[in-house]
Parts: structure tokens; sequence; C-alpha cells
């Protein structure tokens, strides 16, 4: 239980949880490169990344990887019902905590800020990816320079050589390879 209450408590939305409640949450180690979930999953939880890096990605009608999001420590999945749409995958190794959508409403309905948190968070997703949208109508060029800049604002940390990106990424992680083919 301590070890689950930390977790919990290192993410602001959820210091108000219960004993109870956090009775209800599942921690798992997960390795590199396992995936998460699938897109025919149901989505009956919120995923709270403790340790590691996730990212979450589609694959396009020609069998590429199209990358949507990467996600760090602090961040959680967004609460959705129905199934899930993409692929979620770790990175590294990871640690996460699953947190049952049930336990979520009655925060959400208990707590206003709880609410207030997350509709924060999904209109920052919602900024992301409106932004990634109108990069698909840039030249190669400016979507590599988009990318860059994104990427140094959320990664970078400055060096004596100039500014470094604290991520490792491979082609087919950068969402500016698929975007710059002409999909999303």
């Amino acid at each position: 239980m301590n070890e689950k209450f930390w977790y919990l408590k290192s993410c602001d939305l959820f210091e108000r949880l219960t004993s109870e409640q956090i009775e209800q949450v599942e921690i798992s180690g997960v390795r590199q490169n396992s995936l998460i979930y699938l897109p025919s999953d149901r989505s009956d939880s919120v995923l709270l990344l403790t340790s590691g890096r996730v990212k979450i990605y589609h694959i396009t009608a020609e069998g590429k990887q199209a990358v949507l999001a990467f996600i760090d420590p602090g961040k959680l999945a967004v609460l959705e019902s129905g199934q899930r749409e993409e692929f979620a995958e770790t990175m590294q190794a990871s640690m996460l905590v699953k947190i049952p959508s049930h336990v979520i409403q009655r925060l959400m309905e208990a707590y206003p800020g709880v609410s207030l948190g997350i509709t924060r968070l999904m209109g920052l997703r919602r900024r992301r990816i409106e932004r990634r949208l109108k990069a698909l109508f840039r030249s190669n060029r400016e979507r590599l320079v988009h990318l860059l800049l994104e990427l140094v604002e959320k990664y970078g940390r400055p060096t004596e050589q100039g500014l470094l990106i604290g991520i490792k990424l491979s082609h087919q992680d950068l969402p500016a390879s698929s975007a710059a083919h002409g999909k999303p």
C-alpha cells in the first residue's frame, strides 16, 4: 500500500485518493518494447506512467507506424470509454499505475480540481493534435523544424555546444517521418 500511495501522491490529480481507492489501483513493471494496449482493447482505466517512456501510435493503411504522442513520467492516458483506437508501447523499461475508471469518475464528482485537471490534460492533447494536423500542410523542411522545436521544448537542455534533445528516437519514432510522406 505504501508504494501505491507514494506513486499516486506524486501526481497532483490523485493526492485525494482514499485508502480504499488506493487498494483498487494496480502497479506493474513493463519491459522495453512491450505493448501496453492494442486498438481492440477496452478502455476501462486510466494509466499513470511513473517511470520510463511510452509512445502512442497507430498503423497507417500502408502498414507504417504513425506516432501520435510520447508519454513521460507523471503523465496519464486520459479516460475514454469504449475501445482504444491506438497502440501504446514502452520505449524503455517502465512502471505503470492502472486506476479503474469508476475510481476516477468518483474523484471527478467529489473534487472539482480533479475534473479541472483532466480537462486541462484533454485540452493540451487537443492542441498538440491540432498543431500536428496543421503541419501536414507545410513543406518537409517546415515540418522538420516544427518537430525539432517541439522536441527542444519538451526534452531540450542547454549544453556548451548548444541545445541537446535528451530523447533517443529511431526514424520510425519520429512523427515527422510519417507526416513528411503525407500521413498523419
